[in-house]
């Protein structure tokens, strides 16, 4: 007798999992270094606004930081007191940037340069592994 296969199960339609960094995101640029800052962090209010409106909308909202776990109350402080809504909180992203994604879920990548706004959809080039003969 074979396994039955099993798969996560999938969001309803038109809700998204967002996945959002917070130092240089949502709010100033803190690094690990100086985690005294971080209480005291600017809030980005376009992001603020942008991400509570996802919330209310119904989609998932997940705050993904390179802060480690030693920074996850006073990470978990400085939301509350800004009012950020969010469903989870996952600590310890790696550091450096340059990204690359994989998984086998549908993944949709948009980088932050000052502007937090609703999201566009436009054409551009990706890399995808290459198929199989």
């Amino acid at each position: 007798m074979s396994k039955k296969k099993i798969l996560d199960p999938p969001l309803p339609n038109g809700v998204k999992n967002y996945l959002i960094d917070i130092d240089g995101t949502i709010g100033e640029d803190i690094p690990n270094e100086t985690p005294e800052r971080m209480v005291d962090a600017a809030v980005y209010p376009d992001a603020l606004k942008t991400c509570n409106k996802w919330y209310e909308e119904g989609h998932k909202i997940c705050f993904f930081t390179a802060r480690t776990e030693a920074h996850r109350e006073v990470t978990e402080t400085w939301l509350k007191k800004h009012g950020f809504k969010y469903h989870t909180l996952l600590m310890g992203k790696p550091r450096g940037g340059n990204y690359h994604w994989i998984d086998n879920h549908i993944v949709r990548a948009t980088r932050y340069k000052g502007n937090f706004s609703d999201l566009v959809k436009v054409n551009t080039t990706v890399e995808v592994f290459k198929e199989s003969n």
